[in-house]
């Protein structure tokens, strides 16, 4: 008899997982994913996940154990966010088919709001204040109230209203914040990060929707970022009631810094490049940020930049300078 053929699955959504120990909303999920790693059987099941999908009875048939066993293992492993299961039309009725999800996961454990306070200074920017930009449909800004001007206007960018913005969003080019050059020159900086919650930009929402972000302090690159997709499936838990479903509701919280041996992205070195003697921090009374969709990216998927009144975390643009 004919084994039917299985469909491909489609990931959606964040492959590489980033959990800090610090953050009390990661502890649920860090104990799921604690308790899936734990048995050497649903190891051997996400290796061979990892590149292929497989239905509950090969999973079972390769490891030679019972289906109902393997059941238990994939919820669990489900729970964790580890992989992706769909049902699929099989030779006697639906079969369940399963591949793993994840590509990375980085548990950090240093604590930078408490071991590190007292040699750091922050400073919070509000996305709508900008200090410049060159920018392409589909555009817009919006506040609590919802839209500023007019959807799909450049013009609105323009508005003396552009400083209350809460949301902002293009598809192409970029914008640039000044933030005041608050380094102390007397001591050894360490370094300086950004931090800001950001997706990309599709009409109305699309959750698979890859775009090239692309990050620069003082004209240097840092970090090119592939945001996954522009997220609207459930609603954001700061977006406000006047913000409409169907459209973008939140984002995912990324850190770019740059440290003297290079560029980081949520920690990882990601560009040894650009180092905090190539900011030349000590020339200009501010420190610029460009957050730019290039013209020759490979995904050109634009950019969503949440405030502290939209999306899932409460804040706008967060710089820190750290000794």
């Amino acid at each position: 008899m004919s084994q039917k053929v299985k469909k491909p699955i489609k990931i959606i959504g964040e492959r590489d997982i980033e959990l800090h120990l610090s953050n009390p909303e990661h502890h649920e999920q860090i104990t799921k994913i604690a308790k899936a790693l734990s048995s050497p059987i649903r190891l051997n099941i996400l290796n061979l996940l990892k590149n292929t999908a497989l239905s509950l009875q090969e999973i079972a048939n390769i490891l030679n154990i019972p289906v109902s066993s393997t059941a238990l293992h994939i919820k669990i492993l489900e729970e964790a966010k580890l992989i992706v299961t769909e049902s699929q039309p099989g030779v006697h009725g639906s079969m369940r088919v399963c591949i793993c999800s994840m590509q990375s996961f980085h548990l950090e454990t240093f604590d930078a709001e408490s071991d590190i306070a007292d040699n750091t200074i922050s400073m919070e920017m509000p996305v709508g204040n900008y200090y410049n930009f060159d920018i392409e449909p589909t555009c817009g800004l919006a506040d609590e109230n919802g839209v500023l001007d007019a959807y799909d206007n450049v013009r609105s960018f323009y508005s003396p209203q552009h400083a209350k913005a809460q949301l902002l969003w293009f598809q192409q080019g970029f914008v640039e914040y000044r933030f005041p050059n608050i380094s102390n020159p007397l001591l050894h900086l360490s370094e300086i990060s950004f931090c800001f919650e950001l997706c990309s930009e599709a009409p109305g929402f699309l959750e698979n929707w890859p775009s090239d972000i692309t990050i620069s302090i003082n004209g240097h690159e840092v970090a090119t970022y592939c945001a996954p997709g522009d997220f609207g499936a459930r609603r954001g838990h700061l977006t406000p009631p006047a913000w409409p479903n169907g459209r973008t509701q939140y984002g995912i919280l990324k850190t770019f810094s740059v440290r003297e041996n290079g560029g980081y992205l949520d920690g990882r070195l990601v560009n040894p490049k650009t180092t905090l003697n190539h900011l030349s921090l000590e020339k200009n009374p501010y420190i610029s940020l460009k957050i730019e969709i290039k013209k020759d990216a490979k995904n050109i998927g634009g950019v969503n930049i949440f405030g502290e009144k939209y999306g899932d975390f409460p804040q706008g643009i967060v710089m820190k300078l750290i000794y």
